[in-house]
């Protein structure tokens, strides 16, 4: 893993930030009683904020996206008008948690990175297409998340970077952590489905099958053209997996069209676009007052505007 991290840095590096994963994570382990001179919750912009400055101070990045996910609901993804039950199973996100979204897109402004959004697409829609065009610059990825579907974004000399618990996974290493290799993730999916966003998947067909059937064949695709091979493969219930497959066919197609990122969201910035600014100090220190933050992060975020200045070291 470390290798790949000094090769990735060698080529230069984009790394892209999963913003909403860490939102999320913030509201609901920081304490809820941070509030503003209003009165209105704070405390998940607060984390965020943090966690922000904390990567920009360690990675110093040259190129940076921070992608986030427009809509807390699903009703105007793309996928929901596929599959209208996709992430019906969700409670709709609380007002205050709403209103700090927003706040925390407008920090990211003020430091001077790009962040992103759409209305239709997911934040890793956002993310792919975005690590796809840096890959065709000659470009390595750091993907900032614990989101197992964007590792099938991961490719030779990509990070996929848990920042939570302090790993990194290079793309060999994904097949271990999350039962496929990354061009499989997206058909991994499909078989086993996807409780966390309501996706079903072949009934009966769980991580370890799902694991064992793409060690032998390329892909979904593969998995159905030779589907007669199933029931001779060593397999526990072979005749029956290959039965469910047969049964599940559509449910499974559905399924991967849900699963699969995309990566050609039309996105007009460009890569150097992604290069970091000077932040806004006199904004910062307005928004930091509104917020009522105190000293911790206006310090952090300080050293941060003074290291801009210098020449980047990746």
């Amino acid at each position: 893993m470390n290798g790949a991290t000094s090769a990735a840095r060698r080529r230069g590096v984009v790394y892209h930030v999963d913003a909403s994963y860490f939102v999320f994570r913030a509201y609901y382990s920081m304490p809820p009683d941070m509030v503003d001179g209003d009165g209105n919750a704070t405390h998940a912009l607060y984390g965020f904020a943090r966690f922000l400055a904390d990567l920009l101070e360690s990675a110093r990045p040259e190129r940076i996206g921070v992608a986030f996910d427009e809509s807390l609901r699903s009703e105007t993804s793309f996928r929901h008008a596929i599959y209208p039950a996709y992430k019906a199973n969700r409670e709709p996100p609380p007002p205050d948690l709403e209103r700090q979204f927003a706040l925390c897109r407008e920090f990211c402004r003020l430091l001077g990175l790009a962040e992103f959004a759409s209305d239709a697409y997911e934040a890793d829609d956002i993310i792919g297409t975005l690590a796809h065009r840096a890959r065709s610059a000659g470009l390595a990825n750091v993907l900032v998340t614990r989101d197992k579907d964007l590792s099938q974004l991961v490719r030779d000399g990509d990070v996929f970077w848990d920042v939570v618990g302090n790993v990194r996974y290079a793309y060999h290493d994904i097949g271990e952590r999350f039962g496929a290799s990354p061009e499989r993730i997206a058909d991994f999916l499909a078989l086993t489905g996807d409780a966390v966003d309501n996706i079903p998947g072949v009934p009966g067909i769980g991580k370890k099958t799902a694991a064992q059937l793409l060690a032998e064949f390329r892909s979904l695709d593969d998995l159905y053209d030779n589907l007669e091979r199933v029931p001779t493969l060593k397999l526990r219930g072979a005749a029956g997996v290959a039965a469910r497959l047969r049964e599940h066919r559509d449910c499974a197609y559905l399924a991967r069209r849900l699963t699969g990122i995309v990566c050609d969201v039309p996105i007009s910035a460009t890569l150097d676009d992604l290069k970091p600014r000077s932040p806004d100090r006199d904004g910062l220190t307005r928004f930091f007052d509104t917020q009522g933050f105190g000293s911790l992060l206006r310090r952090q975020v300080e050293r941060i505007a003074a290291a801009a200045q210098e020449p980047a070291t990746n």
